[in-house]
Formats: structure tokens, sequence, C-alpha cells
């Protein structure tokens, strides 16, 4: 299974499709629903056929499926679930002394969700990504070496997995 003495500069973020927030920011969530003038039975500007409290109270994905056989082949250095503290404190708590996950947040498109309650709480990029998952349900920390496999393996499997990232020196 993976050790954090095994992680370097350079080793690679792959991101895990989310379902939406997840369990987390449902506080600055409601300050959205508020502002917006929506109610939970509301349709969902962004998702088509639902209410507002089906669409953002999507239940949160489980990963272990798909990540542990890849983990126990050894193909894996770490993994982080993107919970509370989003995607600036929360994947650097998986990663060891030293480094710090390094986020290309170009490399996947903000999920309608996320983009609704941006443009319409007026939530700046940053505090986005500190609050909530911003569609980066899970991420893995792998060699360069095996980013390949793992890829293939994940989307075989039906994930949506993307490269996101790497890991920096802090």
């Amino acid at each position: 299974l993976p050790r954090m003495d095994d992680m370097r500069e350079g080793d690679v973020i792959i991101g895990l499709a989310s379902s939406g927030p997840h369990s987390n920011g449902y506080s600055l969530i409601r300050k959205v629903i508020e502002v917006s003038g929506l109610s939970w039975a509301s349709d969902a500007p962004f998702a088509k056929g639902m209410s507002l409290a089906q669409a953002l109270l999507e239940p949160t994905r489980i990963y272990i499926k798909t990540v542990l056989p890849l983990m126990k082949a050894g193909l894996i250095k770490g993994a982080a679930h993107i919970a509370g503290g989003g995607l600036i404190e929360n994947p650097d708590r998986a990663v060891r002394e030293g480094l710090t996950a390094q986020f290309d947040f170009d490399a996947w498109e903000l999920p309608p969700v996320f983009k609704w309650l941006a443009e319409t709480g007026n939530i700046e990029r940053r505090e986005m990504q500190r609050t909530f998952n911003c569609g980066v349900g899970f991420v893995l920390y792998v060699s360069p070496r095996n980013v390949d496999a793992v890829l293939a393996a994940l989307l075989n499997a039906g994930e949506d997995a993307f490269v996101c990232g790497q890991l920096a020196a802090k």
C-alpha cells in the first residue's frame, strides 16, 4: 500500500470526478440559494429535470472499488478525498513533508453546479477552490511512469479521471 516517503517532486496528480459538492460547503450553498431567490424545491438551473435539493444533495461518490486494486498493485503513492478545505487545504494532508499539491485548474472544466454557485453567489475562484471540490472528488499521487497505466485502468473501470497537477517542492 502507499507510503508518503515514496512521494517525489514531479509526481503526477490524477483527479477523479466528483458527483457534486459531496458533503462540503453547505453553509455557503444555503447562502447562495437564499441570494438566488430560489428554494430547495425549485428547478435546478444547472441540472435539467432536477430540483435544487436533488442536484445539490447528490450522494458523495465512493472511490474504493476502482482505486483499491491500483493501490494493491503498487501504482499509487498516495490519495486524498477532497472534503473540507477543498482543493486548497485537503490534498496536502496526504502529501509528504516538503511537498505540495500544485493544481492546473485549467486541466478540467468546472462542472455546471459549481459554475452556478460561483456566478450566483459571486464567489471568487480562490474561495471556490478552498471551499469546494470543484469537480475533483478524489486525487491520486502517481509516479510519472505509472500515469498511463493508472489512467487506463480508471477509465476502463468507468471513472472520469484526468491529470490535474503535480507535486512540487514547498
